[in-house]
């Protein structure tokens, strides 16, 4: 088994990761607590690459990070890498996106997800991005997920993230897509 330490603190994270990541021969760890990351970056690939470089370089093992959120088309792109700042809770969050929203019509948004892998030098080794496309509804619906979760509403499943059983969720959200991108590609590093 070859150790990939996850770049966050979040054991919640770890597990999610560790879902997709599953089936195959990589040991996933939390980065160290005490190394704190600046995002600096101006898109989720530029945040994602900064956060793997970082761990990679510090621990000298191979690092995978993700950096991801909802962009917005009638509000260009907001929240975009500001998803997790835009308020002090979910709800809050909601309830500002709904507001500069108003009543307009066009709704379009997309969840993305950016993923990269730095290897023990720190180079970028991989480098995917998963898009799910939707729109956000005018009220939330459902009770599961989190964050912007009960306004997204999918077209193709005809449900919002929050409505979504687990593995639905799984299969077609921005994270699922960039690991179903990811999978392939990694089994390669270790072959």
């Amino acid at each position: 088994m070859t150790i990939l330490i996850v770049a966050t603190g979040n054991p919640g994270k770890l597990k999610e990761i560790q879902e997709y990541l599953e089936e195959t021969n990589w040991e996933l760890q939390l980065k160290p607590q005490d190394l704190e990351i600046e995002e600096t970056g101006t898109t989720f690939a530029e945040n994602a690459r900064l956060k793997a470089v970082t761990v990679a370089q510090v621990t000298g093992q191979w690092a995978i990070a993700d950096d991801s959120g909802l962009a917005v088309d009638a509000l260009n792109g907001r929240p975009g890498i500001h998803s997790a700042r835009y308020g002090s809770s979910d709800g809050d969050r909601i309830q500002r996106l709904l507001r500069e929203l108003g009543d307009r019509d066009d709704r379009q948004a997309q969840f993305i997800c950016a993923i990269a892998i730095a290897n023990p030098q720190g180079a970028i080794a991989l480098d995917v991005q998963g898009c799910c496309p939707g729109e956000i509804l005018k009220a939330p619906r459902g009770n599961g997920g989190f964050g912007y979760d009960p306004i997204f509403w999918v077209e193709q499943q005809q449900q919002t993230f929050a409505e979504m059983a687990p593995e639905t969720k799984k299969a077609c959200s921005h994270r699922g897509l960039a690991f179903q991108h990811l999978l392939p590609k990694l089994a390669q590093l270790q072959s």
